[in-house]
């Protein structure tokens, strides 16, 4: 029995309802756990519940009347309080701020001199030392089968007495096992509650993002923690932060160099209060310079840097980067980045560009506020339309307004961070500029866990689209690095065969990358089956098997969705395959795709051999691939890497022991290539003839999300 069963299946998700109190947290989730670590309520080591304290700085009124305090539990240990434990309701911050102190008061009262104290508000549980700031123990509730050792090394009573002198305590409870890869079953898809932390929402504008959560209950579900989770497309760095956050190791990619920038200056470690004393330096400087009147602008102008390289984008309704704003925002901004580069301290100075670049997305021609919402809550072109579009009526926000703002949601995400990625947990991260073609610098079979959302196709052209941001960040673009960019179109438009197989190699990669009996998850969120073909058939082909799809929806309709119902999907499905160390499989890893797919095509032609004869024996098939070989130029790979045909053959034919003979197995033909067009042809008429018969009327969401994985 794990801990997980042990909570009977309890769904985590029902502590976002509201109705879970913390005397719920108490009852259901924190009672079991001590139990199982050996506490009671009575005896040697004792739980004492709500014990009454006075206040020991604190009184009331004229006749000093006392404040009481309760912690909620206190651990009795041979007559000796060793720590101390306050439950929380689900919605409760537990990990800075006032609940901490509180319960910290607890532990250094005269009374109790507790080493340690805790919080867990049911989502999460945290344990201090008095002497430490950082937490000794930080993890998620739904994971603490994955957490037991380090919980017993740190809270059990064997942790406070010498083992000698306290006997095992009793329980009725089997301590949790290992955790299996291979056992494991896809995760069920849940309710996205995408703008619920500081650390992605409002940092910086991106065009696409997945929702934390989601991430959350991937990386839990298919990794321990410690493991290695790997994007090599990785964006704003969720699968990354999450990975991090969960106490996971991280590697995260992406060619884009907006991207490296945004996630490593957001998870930097910084002093807030030092951060904020730089940001208050360069507010009193701006006010005092900013150019307001047309002649301090066009002094500013020749004062102070801003970036003047092409767009170089069709579509773009101007040419240069500084066309993109007005001769206002475009001194204002100027000044402002001249102010933060004086900066000494990287990680500090860092922080607040992130605020600059985040501050860009709103001053510009192309931010087009929001019709419902206001003026302040619109978006950059590049974000909303995917092309540099011009607002048809110019919104002129104060630039030092929209600054502050940005840079308080910057601190804010900083502040949620901090308990999770400290100055030694941030070793734990490496973030890149790079492309997943070519992954050579992490090695074979290293990492536990894939998740990513590639591109689809001429959908976002990600490095032209970025051209406003990485100018005045002064982040170089390369034409290797447009030549490397998986997109269909683009700048060098790309034709969707070269795009196929740049997305094609990266898949390759990763599944060098990845350990045996590990696992992938691939965002799939488009209408056209061609992608959906490309990632399925190439996985395969690489010796990934195919584990299945989850419907997984993202919460509320994009504005993309909006403008586009039909093209664009409201949810997407993310594909799961397992590395499995099957012969098959490792042959086709070290044989590379392209010769195994020939040898394997060999070996089908083989049937009209098999079938002449009545069934092959070992030495007619081989006599056929090395005729094979010789024709196809295979035969030097085929006699130095595929030695044994035993493993391949028995995977594709029925074997006789005592003829020592191959047969084609009964009922059963080889692969027919039935054209892709004909396959959904096939499945959408037999699908839509059952949701007639079932009398329900599908979207063209459901049809998309229920058809595709039908295509392997």
């Amino acid at each position: 029995m794990i801990l997980q069963n042990f909570y009977n299946d309890f769904d985590f998700q029902i502590l976002d309802s509201g109705e879970f109190k913390e005397d719920a947290v108490r009852e259901e989730l924190i009672n079991p756990i001590l139990k199982l670590l050996g506490y009671k309520s009575y005896g040697v080591n004792r739980i004492i519940y709500s014990k009454t304290l006075s206040h020991p700085f604190v009184q009331i009124g004229s006749k000093k009347r006392q404040i009481n305090i309760v912690p909620d539990y206190l651990f009795e240990i041979n007559g000796k309080y060793s720590w101390v434990l306050d439950a929380k309701a689900p919605f409760e911050n537990i990990t800075s701020g006032e609940n901490i102190e509180q319960v910290y008061s607890y532990a250094i009262h005269p009374e109790i001199k507790a080493d340690i104290f805790a919080l867990c508000n049911g989502k999460e549980f945290v344990a201090f030392s008095k002497e430490q700031k950082v937490p000794l123990l930080l993890f998620q509730l739904s994971e603490i089968e994955k957490h037991w050792d380090e919980i017993q090394k740190v809270l059990s009573p064997d942790k406070f007495v010498e083992k000698e002198i306290l006997k095992a305590p009793e329980t009725t409870y089997e301590k949790p096992t290992d955790f299996s890869y291979t056992d494991l079953k896809l995760p069920k898809p849940i309710d996205p509650k995408k703008q619920a932390m500081c650390r992605h929402f409002g940092v910086h504008g991106y065009f696409t993002r997945q929702s934390w959560d989601i991430l959350q209950h991937y990386i839990k579900h298919f990794t321990k923690p410690n493991d290695l989770v790997l994007d090599p497309f990785g964006g704003t760095g969720v699968t990354a932060i999450e990975a991090l956050i969960l106490g996971r190791k991280a590697i995260h990619i992406d060619l884009n160099p907006l991207s490296p920038f945004i996630v490593k200056s957001l998870i930097e470690p910084v002093k807030i209060e030092v951060l904020l004393a730089e940001f208050y330096k360069i507010e009193a400087q701006f006010v005092k310079n900013c150019p307001k009147t047309i002649d301090q602008i066009e002094a500013a102008k020749l004062k102070y840097w801003h970036p003047t390289i092409k767009l170089g984008m069709k579509g773009a309704d101007v040419e240069n980067v500084e066309d993109l704003f007005t001769d206002k925002q475009l001194v204002q901004l100027a000044l402002l980045k001249h102010l933060i580069l004086k900066v000494k301290d990287d990680a500090i100075k860092n922080s607040i560009l992130l605020a600059f670049s985040s501050t860009i997305t709103k001053i510009n021609r192309t931010y087009h506020p929001s019709s419902s919402r206001g003026e302040n809550a619109g978006n950059a072109a590049a974000f909303a339309y995917y092309r540099y579009r011009l607002a048809k009526e110019e919104v002129d926000l104060d630039v030092w307004a929209s600054f502050h703002t940005k840079f308080n949601k910057i601190v804010n995400a900083k502040k949620e961070i901090a308990p999770y990625i400290t100055q030694t947990t941030i070793k734990n991260a490496t973030i890149t500029k790079g492309t997943a073609t070519d992954l050579s610098h992490i090695e074979s079979e290293s990492v536990d866990y894939i998740y990513t959302d590639p591109p689809y196709g001429s959908k976002i052209p990600y490095l032209d689209l970025s051209v406003m941001w990485n100018a005045w960040l002064d982040l170089d673009v390369s034409e290797q690095d447009r030549r490397e960019e998986a997109i269909e179109g683009g700048q060098l438009e790309k034709a969707k065969t070269e795009y196929s197989s740049l997305l094609s190699q990266s898949i390759k990669e990763m599944y060098r990358v990845l350990t045996y009996d590990r696992w992938m998850s691939f965002v799939f969120a488009h209408q056209d089956p061609h992608y959906w073909h490309i990632i399925v058939d190439t996985a395969e082909k690489c010796g990934f098997e195919y584990a299945g799809a989850v419907k997984q929806h993202n919460g509320q309709a994009s504005f993309k969705k909006r403008q586009n119902p039909f093209s664009v999907l409201s949810g997407q499905l993310i594909i799961n395959f397992i590395k499995k160390e099957t012969p098959q499989a490792i042959q086709k890893f070290k044989l590379g795709n392209d010769i195994y797919d020939l040898i394997i095509e060999t070996i089908e032609t083989i049937e009209s051999v098999i079938a002449i004869n009545d069934g092959a024996g070992l030495e007619q098939i081989n006599d056929e691939l090395i005729i094979k070989g010789l024709e196809f130029g295979f035969l030097d790979v085929l006699s130095r890497e595929y030695k044994d045909l035993t493993p391949i053959l028995m995977s594709e034919f029925d074997y006789d022991q005592q003829l020592k003979k191959f047969y084609i197995r009964q009922n059963q033909k080889f692969k027919t290539k039935i054209p892709l067009d004909m396959r959904i042809k096939y499945f959408l008429l037999s699908y839509m003839k059952r949701k007639e018969f079932d009398k329900e009327y599908p979207t063209t969401d459901d049809i998309i999300l229920d058809i595709m994985p039908l295509l392997t």
